[in-house]
This record gives C-alpha cells, sequence and structure tokens, in this order.
C-alpha cells in the first residue's frame, strides 16, 4: 500500500504579484493521487485537485512553479 506524500510548492517568479516568491503551498498527495494544499500566504485557502497534474496545470505558471517532494515516492 502506498502511503501519502508531503510537497510544497515553490514559486521562483511571481507573475501575478498576488502569493510572492518562496514556499506559497504544503501540500499532500493520496495514495489515490488526489492532491489537497493549503496556501501560505496572507489570505489562505485549502483546495482539493484531482492529481498533481491538474494542480500544476492550473498554478505552475510555466515552470515558474515546481513541486518539491518533501517524503520520497
Amino acid at each position: 500500500m502506498r502511503l501519502p506524500r508531503r510537497f510544497h510548492l515553490q514559486r521562483d517568479e511571481d507573475e501575478t504579484g498576488t502569493s510572492g516568491t518562496g514556499i506559497v503551498v504544503e501540500g499532500i498527495e493520496f495514495a489515490d493521487g488526489t492532491v489537497a494544499i493549503r496556501w501560505l500566504t496572507s489570505t489562505t485557502s485549502t483546495a482539493i485537485y484531482a492529481s498533481i497534474a491538474d494542480l500544476i496545470a492550473i498554478h505552475g505558471h510555466g515552470g515558474r512553479t515546481r513541486v518539491v517532494w518533501i517524503d520520497p515516492a
């Protein structure tokens, strides 16, 4: 059985000026591939995505934001 694994989003460039740079999200990928995130910005929110691919498609900003895995695969 695969366990959930933690990650954060590292934003190298803030193209919108909203979330800033550095670590902007903490997240977890569950065994079934579902992803939950928590924004670490001044206006916090929590969101659920069907997959890491969906999260990156929305928040990756063309490679300006990277997934950094904390736990091994």
